[in-house]
């Protein structure tokens, strides 16, 4: 099986993150091949002479792997689940259920370096103490989590397991790439009350999600109904309870209505077989590891903040299928959303910022279908981000602007360069969050930037790249940027090193007074290049 360009990109980066780092992870979204994926890692490190162990939470997900590690590469595995043991195999993978290897008596019937290499799927689960208590019984092992999603409160958690992210591949650019389906969002024009949400910023319970809900049933699946009578269906509810009066609303709008839970499992191979103007209502069963192509019309009625959990609903619908032309998600409006609920801006924003600013342009068109990666919707999305935050930190600028030393603050010069990455970087995982090194901020300062605000080891990482980079594309450096901007000129970060330098030696020359024909905060960084190589 040869493997997508990207899968490959993948499988090198977590190669080359192992040999510095003993524990890295690997994003990459529903429907795009990680099981593929950690299948050729498996395959490379058994050809090495190594022992794998596959673990996961859930028996369906250890039977998907095994099938799939036997279809892509050949490679038998023997189980380490209940009854079932490992120890004495032939078989060099080992698939394996942590409920099981959870225990320590279970543990010790392995030497503590049997495995060379761990892969965890489904890792945002990496956190918990079942999966630790294997991770440190077999304490040498390389290990790599992979997961579809792990959103930014779930790095920072992950960063307690893992010391990487080895590669990322964004539902985003899958979807551009044509690896998934194109994503459609129609927001209902049904304000849902979750007002009463009370948390503590936690995340909302099920029974909390299901009243909320109840008194929007009818409204919703007549809004539902509208959509799925061209589409195969499916909706998350929060309760059985719920599912089942979820499944009786949708009925009576004519569609041809089905429903299954942990408890209800048989009508899933009915609605499987069913055509358009299906539905599968299901009370929180077809999540992690379910798929079913056809599907291409969602609705998660169990509120959520956490975006992995609501990403992993989405996924179910993100596969290619003959015939589908996209998925339609619709989502919802709230009314007094305290929580921050996850919403499908929320699959591809980078930042809170920006997917304020989508979901705020989404409620602005309710019962209007909208192409979640529109490169104009997204455009105006990072426009109103710019604008708020040029806004918000003028006043800091201004008086960085004016401060006595002669190096430059980060922020400034950040703004100055349009370094947006920079500007709204938070650190990740541990060895990114450390204190930067002492020859990290040496490095910053001689450049000309003052150090003294560099909060972790891989924000300096970033900000080193960028002056290096900026310095061999000829660009202004950070006492250029700071000379020029004490004398009034915005952004010189615009402009070229020659052209800055040219200037500085004519105010220099002007006794380091500006210029009497120059007025620097009219004047764009075009008008001062030509400005500066007239006067040379």
């Amino acid at each position: 099986m040869i493997l997508r360009p990207y899968q490959q990109e993948a499988l090198d980066c977590v190669f080359q993150e192992w040999q510095t780092l003993k524990r890295t992870l690997l994003v990459l979204p529903t429907g795009t091949g990680k099981t593929i994926v950690f299948s050729h890692i498996t395959k490379t490190v058994v050809a090495n002479g190594g022992r794998v162990l596959i673990l996961a939470h859930r028996g369906e997900l250890l039977t998907q792997a095994a099938d799939k590690l036997q279809q892509a590469t050949g490679l038998a595995t023997a189980l380490e689940k209940a009854d079932a043991t490992s120890h004495d195999a032939l078989e060099r993978v080992t698939v394996g259920s942590v409920q099981s290897l959870m225990h320590q008596s279970r543990l010790d019937r392995f030497d503590p370096a049997h495995f060379s290499h761990i892969i965890i799927d489904e890792a945002h689960h990496a956190v918990s103490d079942s999966y630790q208590r294997a991770i440190e019984y077999f304490t040498n092992a390389h290990v790599l989590g992979v997961t579809a999603t792990a959103d930014r409160a779930d790095k920072k958690s992950l960063s307690l397991v893992f010391d990487s992210l080895a590669f990322e591949y964004s539902l985003g650019q899958a979807v551009k790439d044509g690896f998934l389906a194109p994503i459609r969002i129609l927001t209902l024009p049904i304000k849902i009350d979750v007002s009463e949400f009370s948390t503590g910023g936690k995340e909302p319970s099920a029974e909390q999600c299901a009243t909320a809900l109840d008194p929007y049933i009818p409204a919703l699946a007549e809004g539902f109904a509208e959509q799925c009578r061209t589409r195969k269906g499916l909706v998350f509810v929060p309760l059985c309870a719920t599912g089942q009066k979820v499944q009786k609303a949708l009925a009576s709008q004519g569609l041809d209505a089905y429903y299954c839970s942990g408890e209800d499992r048989s009508q899933i191979a009915d609605w499987e077989r069913a055509g358009k103007g299906s539905v599968m209502v299901n009370s929180m069963l077809l999540t992690e590891g379910y798929d079913h192509p056809p599907l291409d019309l969602i609705a998660v009625w169990r509120f959520t903040k956490s975006r992995s959990f609501y990403a992993q609903m989405v996924g179910r619908g993100t596969r290619l299928s003959p015939g589908k032309e996209n998925l339609l998600i619709l989502d919802n409006l709230y009314l007094g959303d305290n929580l921050a609920l996850s919403r499908p801006a929320s699959l591809i924003a980078e930042d809170e910022e920006i997917e304020a600013a989508l979901n705020a342009m989404a409620d602005a068109k309710p019962g209007v279908e909208i192409d979640m990666l529109s490169e104009e919707e997204l455009a105006e999305a990072h426009q109103r981000v710019i604008e708020e935050r040029e806004k918000s930190l003028a006043e800091k600028l201004e008086k960085m602007r004016h401060r006595k030393h002669k190096l430059v603050d980060p922020l400034q010069w950040e703004m100055s360069v349009g370094a947006e990455d920079l500007i709204s970087y938070q650190p990740q995982f541990a060895n990114e969050a450390a204190p930067a090194t002492k020859d990290q901020l040496k490095q910053i300062e001689k450049a000309g930037i003052l150090p003294d605000e560099i909060k972790s080891k891989g924000e300096a990482a970033r900000i080193l790249a960028r002056i290096n980079q900026r310095k061999a594309d000829g660009c202004a450096q950070p006492r250029q940027i700071r000379c020029l901007e004490k004398y009034g000129y915005k952004n010189v970060g615009q402009m070229n090193f020659a052209d800055a330098h040219r200037m500085i030696t004519r105010i220099a020359a002007n006794g380091w007074r500006i210029p009497h024909d120059i007025m620097p905060a009219k004047i764009n960084m075009q008008h001062a290049n030509k400005e500066a190589t007239a006067h040379e």
